[in-house]
């Protein structure tokens, strides 16, 4: 259970979010590599690279290092990219390709919350053309994003202007608690991946979701509940049951090039690799 319902007396709560592997069942970037490819911001090798980068990325993730070594690589591949453009072809293919990967125990959840009266932000390292969109889709009230700087011709310069990972995960909590006037030890995080810890730590319920290695350790050491989401299925077929409240307009902290992660996770499981790690 989520504990009482939220009355107007009380502070603010909210429920955090992550993503990939917590809310839907793969990276939310890589998802849309046959449609980047099929739109001309991918070439055939990068696209064919991404197959298995998904599966790599599914039964691995990555570490803090390999994240922040990816993050000038991250830059120079979305460098030049058009952003109207990769934001229309995510609103054009984003029922048929997130739909399906949802969690239904994800949904269930956001939907518990918005019933207790608690805010749903996601909060996300990839950027806001996918994760924006997706947030809608899920019926979020906010969302959290890393954001590249985008030149006066509406293309990606490369350079990142705000990177939504680790610490900085759990400061975008912490700013929101303060400006929303979220009681923090009274709200609540999930996440699959030991690189969000600090987000986990900053509020007073946390839960690790298909949590990796390093997590499900921590969650065992710390006493934080573990939760084994496996369950995709297409909102529609949740429909009447699952239900998107009014909320205000999307907080995205903008962008980053779309189709970035799918580099990042070839590279990660090339460098694994080289490493002989498994």
């Amino acid at each position: 259970m989520l504990g009482h319902v939220e009355n107007h007396s009380s502070p603010r709560t909210a429920a955090f979010f992550d993503l990939d592997k917590t809310v839907i069942a793969k990276s939310s970037t890589l998802t849309f590599s046959k449609s980047f490819y099929q739109g001309g911001l991918i070439n055939r090798r990068a696209a064919l690279r991404t197959a298995y980068t998904q599966f790599v990325f599914l039964v691995g993730g990555a570490d803090h290092d390999q994240m922040e070594r990816m993050r000038s690589y991250l830059s120079a591949l979305c460098r030049g990219w058009n952003v109207r453009q990769v934001q229309e072809i995510v609103a054009e293919t984003l029922h048929d390709l997130i739909d399906p990967i949802i969690y239904d125990e994800a949904a269930s959840l956001i939907e518990e919350h918005h019933t207790a009266g608690r805010d749903v932000v996601i909060v996300s390292t990839s950027g806001a053309e996918v994760v924006e969109p997706i947030g809608e889709l899920l019926g979020a009230d906010r969302v959290v994003a890393t954001r590249m700087v985008v030149g006066d011709d509406g293309c990606f310069t490369g350079e990142v202007e705000y990177y939504a990972y680790g610490p900085t995960k759990a400061q975008a909590v912490r700013d929101l608690a303060e400006s929303e006037g979220y009681d923090l030890t009274r709200c609540y995080a999930y996440s699959d991946s030991a690189t969000d810890i600090p987000m986990l730590e900053a509020v007073g319920h946390p839960f690790a979701v298909n949590p990796d290695r390093t997590l499900r350790k921590e969650a065992a050491t710390r006493g934080w509940p573990v939760l084994d989401f496996h369950r995709p299925v297409r909102l529609k077929q949740r429909l009447p049951t699952f239900s998107v409240p009014p909320r205000p307009a999307l907080m995205a902290a903008a962008a980053v090039g779309a189709a970035a992660a799918a580099g990042f996770v070839w590279y990660t499981s090339r460098r694994r690799t080289s490493a002989g790690a498994s």
